[in-house]
């Protein structure tokens, strides 16, 4: 199935490409660091980082704001509220909450690659309150709960 997405560069100062996918079966489109300076996070940082566009989708999408594995595994550096929600009514600029989780300062470039847009269809739900749910062999097992136990 094919969706139209409305794109719209909303970071007037900069010239940039729009997203695109780096491989041809890749699920995501590359986010860009809009900015017009290197921009330096601390270790343990945080930092709100412009992708310099805007997005319309269809009522039945949502785009996923996720990290890029290659700036986690080098450089610590991953986005929080990971995946972050844009709801298919936001207008404004998507932009990126990264962290720097390593011990050394890291410097983002204008233009760098900070994430990726991945989009999902949202199916339609009826939540309907019941008295009882059905039983399950894990029940109300929580965190940890289907793990593998060790022999004594």
């Amino acid at each position: 199935m094919s969706y139209n997405v409305q794109i719209k560069k909303v970071a007037a100062e900069i010239t940039f490409d729009l997203p695109k996918k780096m491989t041809s079966l890749a699920s995501g489109y590359d986010l860009i660091a809009a900015i017009n300076s290197p921009l330096t996070i601390q270790p343990g940082e945080r930092v709100l980082v412009p992708s310099g566009i805007a997005i319309s989708m269809p009522n039945n999408l949502e785009a996923q704001v996720r990290p890029r594995s290659g700036l986690a595994y080098k450089h610590g550096i991953t986005a929080l509220n990971s995946p972050g929600t844009i709801d298919a009514d936001y207008r404004g600029e998507i932009k990126v909450l990264l962290i720097n989780h390593s011990k050394e300062e890291f410097i983002i470039q204008p233009k760098d690659r900070i994430a990726q847009l991945v989009f999902q269809e949202i199916p339609e739900i009826q939540l309907i309150e019941v008295e009882e749910l059905t039983d399950t062999e894990r029940g109300v097992g929580g965190f940890g709960h289907t793990g593998v136990k060790a022999e004594n």
